[in-house]
């Protein structure tokens, strides 16, 4: 199992903050969960269209090359802007 965690408008866009999950057979990486995430179709689609969509893995900052594994956490975090 993983646990993903959606921050900021992504989490308001999908209705969850968080899920754990089995990791799926050939997700081995930050990008390929993205892909394989945003593939569940509507809301997920953001997954794939947010630009400069950030992620973490065990709270360290990664690209989407990044390895993962059973009992990592991995974060995505949209782009946020204040004022």
């Amino acid at each position: 199992m993983i646990k993903v965690l959606f921050f900021a408008g992504l989490r308001e866009t999908l209705g969850k903050g968080s899920e754990s999950l089995a990791l799926p057979a050939g997700v081995g990486t930050v990008g390929a969960l993205r892909d394989h995430l945003a593939a569940r179709g509507e809301a997920w689609s953001a997954l794939a269209t947010m630009k400069n969509l950030r992620s973490a893995v065990n709270q360290q900052m990664v690209g989407p090359e990044a390895a993962i594994k059973a009992g990592d956490e991995v974060a995505f975090f949209p782009p946020v802007t204040g004022g």
